[in-house]
């Protein structure tokens, strides 16, 4: 799978999981919001969040989003990139930001926004364009068609 069919396949999972660098070398790996548009996949956190502090000190990042419940329906990517976190001004952060209330609108709704203005008052952004992307898939292949067994 490239990374265009990575981002129609996975852009409407609700949650990646990213993955940071703690300053002992220790992975740090929390779900966050996220949106994958054309150029990058876009990230939001809270200002005073551990991730971002690790993103500032090392900027190197993973990310995991899938699909399914049942073994033969589960699919999964893994990608790995550089963060580049965004000024709240730039223009693809707000892009970014666009989209992203459009997707989680109907967790928003009603208190919801309220109640996630108040936690996390100013989200940071940050960018990742993927330097490498692992996909997997469980479904069985169609008969006659070539496994390519394991990514």
């Amino acid at each position: 799978m490239n990374t265009a069919e990575a981002r129609r396949t996975f852009r409407d999972v609700r949650v990646a999981h990213v993955a940071s660098l703690l300053p002992g070398g220790e992975p740090h790996v929390v779900p966050l919001w996220f949106v994958w548009l054309d150029d990058a996949i876009y990230v939001s956190c809270r200002r005073a969040s551990v991730v971002r502090r690790n993103l500032e000190r090392d900027p190197r990042v993973a990310l995991e989003v899938e699909r399914g419940s049942a073994w033969t329906e589960q699919a999964g990517a893994l990608i790995r990139g550089t963060a580049e976190l965004l000024p709240s001004d730039h223009a693809g952060a707000k892009k970014a930001l666009s989209a992203w209330f459009d997707k989680y609108r109907s967790e928003l709704a009603g208190r919801g926004f309220a109640a996630y203005t108040e936690r996390v008052g100013e989200p940071v952004v940050f960018r990742v364009r993927p330097d490498r992307l692992s996909t997997w898939i469980h479904a069985q292949a169609p008969p006659g068609s070539r496994d390519p067994g394991p990514p």
